[in-house]
């Protein structure tokens, strides 16, 4: 890979860490995992405000991690990806793993 496009690579990739640290979007993409979602059906089911809900669809579509599909008046969500599911996931895993640790750590720690 040139230079030229592991930079590209590089800004991309920063730009969906970006769209994907705040928790109310990774709450977004957990509802999506098992289909499609209106955005009323997404924000009743995550207790979030139909505009918050649209505003963090936006980021995440502009991001390349959710698709649009209108149905008649209704807007559905889809992940644009099952992997976009694995890579939370395996965050996930890795950051239960590391509290695990510290929790072990902090027990074995005299205070």
């Amino acid at each position: 890979m040139d230079l030229e496009t592991a930079a590209q690579l590089h800004e991309l990739h920063a730009r969906v860490c970006k769209a994907i640290a705040d928790p109310k979007r990774l709450m977004i993409i957990n509802e999506l995992r098992n289909g499609p979602l209106s955005v009323g059906e997404l924000s009743e089911s995550l207790g979030i405000g139909q505009p918050n809900t649209s505003q963090h669809l936006a980021v995440l579509r502009d991001r390349g991690l959710v698709l649009a599909n209108r149905v008649g008046s209704n807007v559905y969500y889809s992940l644009r990806s099952p992997k976009v599911v694995q890579a939370v996931d395996l965050l996930r895993e890795v950051l239960t793993e590391d509290l695990a640790e510290r929790a072990v750590l902090g027990a074995a720690v005299p205070r």
